[in-house]
């Protein structure tokens, strides 16, 4: 950080070429595009005979907060509550934020969607999609036996995205999208990091996708912050109908806000968004069976049990969601 008006951001990991991040926040503010943190410049080498991306100068965000940070504030606010005290009523409430932060990453899709080329999934591609979820479904119960009471229900919603009769819009979209990847500054959400998934190869990261993977990703990370609290705490038992709450509350209110900033979720995008999630949450689990089993415990809170369909999923990492 450079005082209080830069923030340098260096790749620890160089994969040759130029980084999504760079490719995608120079062309949002080429638009003067809303909810990004402007770019002032980058350094670049030859690797390999490519020019590489080594790091980003971009405007450093002050005062703001963490999104990640401020839910957990709502959450443990919510939990110091009186218990016949709703999450809306409670100190804290989050929704309002929620809800601004669905209308600032439809607005961010938006402008993503006219950067750059669009495309869209025909049907039998889309049928292939829900095969290799149900791909990697399997490896998952293989590494981790403890998914293995949610797989009929799992399959289930992924069925119907077999099922599906309308093709799915693709454009680039920001690949690891959660609470905290975005920062509330005094006028509005801003949304960081658009790389996608660092363990990824620059190909994929850069691959057109449903920006419902996005929309996935956020509701998740409500789940995963309604109930990290949760973990280690001595009347977890008798707070985990308000962590559902509290998810439930804002999940829905970031919804709203998605469709109120120009989001599209119809009838076929429920489905989809259900099986994205779902398969967020399949890979939350084997993350934090390799990383924290401590917090094991928490992804299973929207996977649905064995006998029907009636739930949804989650996000990623650090002393964040995975």
């Amino acid at each position: 950080m450079f005082g209080d008006a830069y923030i340098c951001k260096l790749f620890r990991r160089l994969i040759p070429g130029v980084n999504p991040e760079l490719e995608i926040i120079t062309a949002l503010a080429d638009r003067n595009a809303p909810h990004i943190a402007q770019p002032y410049g980058w350094i670049e080498a030859d690797l390999d005979g490519t020019d590489t991306t080594l790091a980003i100068m971009q405007e450093f965000l002050t005062p703001a907060n963490d999104g990640w940070d401020l839910a957990l504030a709502s959450v443990r606010d919510l939990y110091a509550s009186l218990p016949e005290v709703p999450a809306g009523e409670a100190g804290g409430d989050f929704a309002a934020e929620a809800l601004r932060l669905g209308i600032a990453t439809a607005r961010v899709h938006h402008e993503l969607a006219a950067a750059f080329p669009t495309s869209i999934v025909e049907i039998h591609e889309v049928k292939r999609m829900a095969e290799g979820l149900r791909r990697r479904l399997g490896r998952a119960v293989a590494e981790v036996p403890e998914l293995r009471p949610h797989v009929s229900a799992i399959e289930a919603a992924y069925h119907q995205v077999e099922l599906l009769t309308t093709e799915v819009p693709v454009q680039r979209v920001h690949g690891d999208f959660h609470l905290g990847q975005v920062m509330r500054t005094p006028t509005d959400w801003v949304i960081l990091d658009f790389e996608g998934e660092p363990g990824q190869p620059l190909a994929e990261r850069r691959a057109l996708s449903s920006p419902l993977r996005d929309v996935a990703g956020m509701l998740r990370s409500f789940d995963y912050a309604a109930r990290h609290l949760l973990l280690g705490h001595s009347e977890a038992e008798r707070l985990e109908p308000r962590a559902q709450e509290w998810a439930d509350r804002n999940r829905a209110a970031f919804l709203d806000g998605y469709t109120e900033g120009g989001g599209v979720i119809n009838a076929a995008d429920a489905a989809l968004l259900r099986a994205f999630e779902l398969s967020k949450a399949v890979y939350e689990v084997v993350y934090e069976a390799r990383n924290r089993p401590a917090w094991m415990p928490i992804p299973p809170g929207r996977l649905p049990p064995a006998r029907g369909v009636t739930a949804v999923a989650r996000d990623r990492r650090s002393p964040r969601p995975p």
